[in-house]
């Protein structure tokens, strides 16, 4: 793991701007050749499949089902009776530790929610109206994650959404005991780029959603961003992204720790550590070393750490915060003395962890707050995952006729001065006590 020392090289390491970036390796590029018999990118091979989906309907989810995953599906939607079933299939701790993530889950989220809000005497307010159906993705490629159902599915619930469905390549028991406990409606036995086509066109199996939520691999992030405009996304997640900010006090072995449980989701995930502390740096390198070796996903961590992984040593935690609000990353760990002083000076964070007792690998699953958190320095504009998502904020204008008086002459004159004069005339007659009450006189 390298280290680099200053502020400037450490700028130059870490900067980047946000935007959608697409890379996917050369054995990617072949497996969508041998797919499609043609040499596609990425973005080219999501439309083909949005395209299809939105024309052939079940008939392309099946094929695209056979093709990619290898699986024959008869009927897309999991039946009820395997939900009921799930529970039975899981050790005893295991569902415990779920409904302690759901309890969590679901009392942050229900303390989040907005209310409503009316002010009779300047007529106007707000209405919190939540969304009728939305769709969410779990991934499920090599591994399962019901904690991903659980932090979708439940702020959605408690936003108040009609209809939750879920679309999963992988409705293994965890992922269906998971989407009991949140309350989804609908489970669906799809993956990648042709299980956001079927729920943002709607197939003869699959409602067509109004939102479309969750994290997935670099197709489902393009299909997300292709089908944006005919519903919503909550955003676009790239590779997992975590920066300690540690002084000389941090513990070297929790930062190795922590730094690997970031390093072994994925090899592009990015695990940085920014500290005051020479000594710290030269620790931690040494014992991520050291717990590499004993890693069931060595390989991917490896990877992870040599690609993206890296140490920046700086001369005051001022330059490193500053560091950290440049590179906007998705979990921000604050691993200093007094970490509660620093929360108002750190701008651009997915989500913030403070001190050893609360590890960013708690987030990820009984925390309470969703771990779908803004990645790629989209935490300079984007929020985690929540129930402000699932929720439309509709002003409603109320006006008693003595504070439409006071307002209409200046939207009159306002109406006048961008051309608009039948923006003016309608309110200058209600102004001119025009009697709208009367009633039109025929021919």
């Amino acid at each position: 793991m390298r280290i680099v020392y200053g502020l400037e090289r450490g700028r130059a390491l870490l900067q980047r701007r946000p935007g959608f970036d697409v890379q996917v390796p050369e054995s990617v590029n072949r497996r969508i050749a041998e797919l499609f018999g043609a040499s596609l990118s990425a973005s080219e091979a999501v439309r083909r499949i949005l395209a299809d989906v939105q024309e052939r309907g079940d008939e392309a989810l099946r094929e695209y089902a056979r093709r990619i995953d290898g699986q024959e599906l008869e009927a897309l939607e999991v039946p009820s009776e395997r939900w009921a079933d799930a529970f039975s299939q899981l050790p005893a701790d295991l569902v415990s530790a779920l409904g302690t993530a759901a309890d969590r889950i679901r009392s942050f989220h229900q303390s989040c929610m907005p209310k409503a809000w009316h002010d009779a005497q300047q007529g106007y307010g707000e209405e919190i109206v939540p969304l009728e159906r939305v769709g969410l993705y779990a991934p499920g490629g090599l591994a399962a994650y019901p904690s991903t159902v659980l932090m979708s599915a439940i702020p959605a619930k408690v936003a108040g959404v009609s209809e939750v469905i879920l679309c999963t390549p992988r409705p293994d028991s965890e992922t269906l005991a998971a989407a009991q406990l949140a309350g989804v409606d609908r489970v669906f036995h799809l993956g990648g780029a042709q299980a956001i086509a079927g729920m943002a066109y709607g197939t003869q199996s699959v409602p067509q959603v109004d939102k479309i939520c969750g994290p997935g691999n670099v197709f489902v992030a393009l299909a997300k961003h292709a089908v944006y405009g005919v519903v919503d996304i909550d955003g676009l997640y790239g590779p997992t992204e975590t920066v300690l900010l540690a002084d000389g006090s941090a513990d070297p072995v929790l930062c190795a720790a922590d730094l690997l449980a970031q390093a072994e989701h994925d090899e592009m995930a990015t695990p940085l550590l920014l500290t005051t502390s020479n000594a710290l740096a030269q620790q931690v390198v040494i014992e991520v070393e050291r717990q590499l070796g004993g890693l069931e996903r060595e390989r991917i961590a490896r990877v992870a750490i040599e690609g993206q992984g890296a140490v920046v040593v700086v001369d005051t935690l001022d330059e490193a915060i500053s560091l950290a609000n440049a590179f906007a990353p998705e979990h921000l760990c604050l691993l200093v003395e007094e970490p509660e002083r620093y929360v108002p000076r750190i701008r651009n964070a997915g989500g913030i962890f403070l001190g050893e007792n609360s590890p960013e690998v708690i987030g990820d699953y009984v925390a309470g707050p969703s771990h779908a958190m803004p990645t790629g320095a989209t935490a300079r504009f984007a929020s985690y995952l929540g129930v402000h998502h699932f929720l439309r904020h509709v002003p409603v204008v109320a006006l008693t006729e003595k504070k439409m008086r006071e307002l209409g002459p200046a939207a009159a004159l306002m109406g006048d001065a961008e051309g608009l004069g039948a923006h003016a005339q309608a309110m200058r007659m209600r102004l001119e006590g025009y009697d709208t009450r009367k009633e039109p006189q025929g021919d």
